[in-house]
């Protein structure tokens, strides 16, 4: 299993409309082959914080999402809405 969290620092003017493109992005991203999980968070006590968790079988099909129409169009739509570039991190399973 792959797994990865995005951090993601959006403009505060844009934070509904970013909502609403990821859950978008949410709605295709679970409906690939490979994908595990790809659960999308928010910081109770900031609300212009964001993470995504994004869990896939394997490294391949982590790659494959980044090539996917509702990847591509969620990346294009929300580039100006960053306060500052996102952040992703990979890490290791160690369970289950």
């Amino acid at each position: 299993m792959v797994v990865t969290c995005v951090h993601v620092f959006v403009k505060p003017e844009h934070v509904d409309d970013f909502i609403a493109a990821t859950k978008a992005n949410h709605l295709g991203s679970v409906q690939e082959p490979t994908n595990i999980r790809f659960d999308f968070l928010q910081d109770p006590e900031d609300p212009t914080k964001f993470m995504l968790y994004e869990a896939y079988e394997t490294a391949d099909g982590a790659a494959a999402h980044k090539q996917t129409q509702h990847y591509l169009t969620w990346r294009e739509t929300v580039a100006d809405w960053m306060a500052q570039p996102r952040q992703g991190k990979a890490y290791t399973v160690l369970a289950p």
